[in-house]
């Protein structure tokens, strides 16, 4: 029962974190067009009210006139002014409790990688990952933070700063990939982006508008900095946007984050996706260029190439010697001919490995149902997922973090498995 509440908590939150995360994102791309489409004021009248910017539009039956002040509206704020900003709030929190349930609550399982390169990271205790894995959002936002106050503090090198942050994101892909366990890596990068997209909103965009509303109110002129500042950060939001929904979705696909080259994986996605958003972007401001989302493509057909498996070894697996008893079946299963790998022995690993987990009723402490819905004490389903289970296994991604001790002649086994 104590495993199905946790499982129900899991869809509620999963549920509130998709319904707060596309108002957030939507809201925010909207407005992102709103401004990019907005063309100066052709009569005299709006000119004179000192209307930056208007945009006609029809939609859902009506027609819309949104015009743009910058910093001295010629009318009064009253209390119904909108605000976005809980949208943003929401979406995080909900985000950060889903990982706190699923990641930091199992860090040893899900975070800790002891097939790491880099022996610390691989000998991490689970709340030492925990640990880590905190500091990466903290971490990832005061960096992030620091590069926009030092680089282009007043809005003038905005350029330099997108180059500067799109380097510190390969970097946190190139360092969750060594440390954490890839699915993790890849969830941790685009929460680093995540949470530097709603840090942006709570210390930088609502206070400089709080305080530009406080001066109008007050009869002052609202410094224009705060005004810029929001809309430099909005913008670096709505080109994390992409990336980040593509990242939260990539543990769904473990040849992405299960290759050797996995940060290599997740940095040409994070670039392809600011590429396609940069076409949209423009796209608002009238300016078709076809070439960003080719080049876009371009980049995901490399990661193709990247992600492919390579040939299979056909090398024999070594006979094992049989006067050996071995403790259930799938010592035994890593024994024979390539050509004598049938799905008896195959079973017989998945059963003492896998189905801990993967099965109808896990008996793996922690999970009231099987990981992605598959059941490896069905044969059905083990042959129908044949490819993927070949996969994983071949990357020492499953079991998660080895828990059950698969060794290498039970992987050579599958690996050579033809799926029947």
């Amino acid at each position: 029962m104590e495993n199905y509440l946790l499982e129900f908590a899991n869809l509620l939150l999963r549920w509130l974190h998709v319904i707060a995360a596309i108002s957030w994102i939507g809201e925010s791309i909207y407005f992102v067009m709103l401004d990019n489409s907005l063309h100066a004021p052709k009569d005299e009248a709006s000119k004179k009210r000192g209307v930056f910017g208007e945009m006609f539009a029809v939609h859902g039956g009506g027609f819309y006139h949104n015009q743009k002040f910058l910093t001295n509206p010629p009318f009064e704020l009253n209390e119904d002014l909108h605000w976005s900003f809980w949208k943003s709030y929401t979406t995080w929190l909900s985000g950060f409790a889903l990982f706190s349930l699923l990641y930091l609550a199992n860090a040893s399982i899900y975070l800790v990688n002891p097939s790491s390169s880099w022996e610390w990271a691989a000998k991490m205790s689970g709340p030492e990952a925990g640990v880590v894995a905190v500091a990466f959002l903290l971490g990832g936002w005061l960096v992030y933070d620091q590069l926009c106050r030092r680089i282009s503090p007043n809005m003038d090198r905005d350029g330099v700063l997108s180059i500067a942050v799109a380097v510190m994101v390969i970097v946190v892909a190139y360092l969750t990939c060594h440390i954490f366990q890839g699915r993790a890596a890849f969830l941790l990068t685009g929460a680093v982006m995540a949470t530097s997209m709603s840090a942006n909103v709570f210390f930088w965009i609502i206070p400089g508008q709080r305080r530009m509303v406080e001066d109008i109110k007050a009869g002052r002129t609202p410094n224009p900095l705060d005004g810029k500042r929001g809309k430099q950060r909005s913008v670096h939001n709505t080109y994390f946007t992409l990336p980040v929904v593509l990242l939260m979705l990539s543990n769904h696909y473990s040849f992405t984050y299960s290759n050797e080259n996995a940060w290599i994986i997740m940095s040409l996605l994070i670039v392809s996706g600011a590429l396609i958003r940069q076409y949209f972007v423009l796209r608002h401001q009238g300016k078709n260029l076809i070439a960003l989302p080719a080049l876009g493509t371009a980049v995901l057909a490399v990661v193709a190439f990247i992600a492919a498996p390579k040939p299979a070894d056909t090398t024999p697996v070594a006979k094992a010697d049989s006067t050996v008893t071995a403790p259930a079946a799938a010592t035994a299963a890593a024994s024979g001919d390539s050509k004598d790998v049938t799905f008896n022995k195959v079973d017989g690993i998945l059963t003492t490995r896998c189905t801990a987990c993967h099965a109808a009723k896990p008996t793996q402490p922690g999970f009231a149902s099987a990981p992605a819905g598959i059941h490896l004490d069905n044969p059905a389903e083990v042959k129908s997922h044949a490819a993927r289970i070949k996969q994983v296994v071949a990357s020492k991604y499953m079991p998660l973090a080895n828990m059950t001790k698969m060794t290498d002649d039970e992987r050579a086994v599958i690996a050579q498995w033809s799926g029947n």
